[in-house]
């Protein structure tokens, strides 16, 4: 999730353990703790793009890291706190939880989460976008109403439970959502006699009304979208896979490690010359079966018999208000 939506998560759940005694500087701690597992940012761009992005949500976002980090980080708060009698237990629990709810959240998001770190399986549940308005402003308002209390004050925590199931409500809601808009592009599916292999479903950005599918087969995909308000039968476009325009490469150490890091979800396309290769798991850009303009697409070099990666540049990023402007009529349906 973004970085505010972890910072308000980092606060609450530290408030819910060590408010009590600490008061609004739990705040602060959670605050802070919340941010520490995306500080894998920073350190992937010492890496190629690739790279940066295997390693992100890799290792920081982990059991082992939080295990590891939590004594320390809670013997530093302890420190801070011992004259407001916080207990290095408390310390501990408030560091462990501000780091595991951080990695857990990102978990529902579609660009997975490496739990189980060493191991290389990532979850990505994909019931939530990066960026959930109705996730996030609820939650900030009850921390508002808890900062402005007295620590000493009942109404402090109901304040922050409040906050708590009220998000955590929202995130068991997105999964019923996205059960119903998967059974809606299944029965689609049926009625078109579409063979398929698997079917993807994630959010738009920003909400949970409308839903984009990926649905796979031997030599494409079909892509779909579906809004709650929609009165017309989904339809599809495909878009074949185009693996024979990396024949002989398939077993580039680039090749594999970018099939990898998309999960299978990918296409090769070609442009003035140029192959590319698209991660379809965040979606599209534009409109144009043609020319798809994928969000997240890599230019493959070939030179002495392998292949390099660097990230293209897609020209719909400079446009976000005409993305935002498409977002909101099909929202509204189609």
């Amino acid at each position: 999730m973004d970085s505010l939506t972890q910072i308000v998560l980092g606060a609450a759940t530290a408030e819910f353990i060590a408010g009590k005694k600490i008061g609004n500087r739990a705040f602060l701690y959670g605050g802070i703790l919340g941010t520490i597992p995306d500080l894998d940012v920073y350190i992937g761009k010492f890496y190629d793009i690739v790279t940066s992005n295997e390693i992100h949500r890799g290792f920081s976002h982990s059991f082992v890291f939080f295990i590891l980090a939590a004594p320390l980080l809670g013997l530093l708060i302890r420190q801070l706190e011992r004259k407001n009698g916080l207990t290095l237990v408390d310390a501990i629990k408030l560091s462990f939880w501000c780091l595991c709810t951080h990695a857990l959240l990102d978990a529902f998001t579609n660009w997975g989460t490496q739990l189980l770190w060493p191991l290389e399986e990532r979850f990505e549940i994909q019931s939530i976008f990066v960026i959930d308005p109705l996730y996030t402003l609820p939650f900030i308002y009850c921390l508002i109403r808890v900062f402005r209390l007295n620590r000493e004050n009942p109404m402090r925590r109901k304040w922050n439970n409040r906050g708590l199931i009220i998000s955590s409500s929202y995130l068991m809601l997105t999964l019923v959502l996205q059960a119903a808009a998967k059974h809606q592009f299944v029965a689609r599916l049926g009625e078109l006699n579409l063979d398929y292999t698997e079917v993807s479903v994630r959010p738009a950005p920003l909400n949970t009304i409308l839903w984009n599918a990926n649905i796979s087969t031997t030599d494409g995909y079909y892509l779909g979208e579906y809004s709650f308000f929609d009165s017309q039968p989904i339809t599809f476009d495909f878009y074949k896979r185009n693996s024979e325009l990396i024949q002989g490469y398939e077993s580039d150490q680039m090749i594999v490690r970018l099939k990898k890091m998309s999960n299978g979800w990918y296409t090769i396309s070609e442009s003035d010359g140029n192959l590319y290769f698209n991660d379809m798991r965040f979606g599209l850009l534009n409109e144009d079966t043609d020319n798809p303009e994928f969000v997240f697409r890599y230019l493959l070099n070939f030179e002495n018999g392998k292949v390099t990666a660097t990230e293209a540049e897609s020209p719909g990023r400079s446009e976000p208000g005409k993305l935002l402007k498409r977002l909101w009529v099909r929202v509204q349906g189609n």
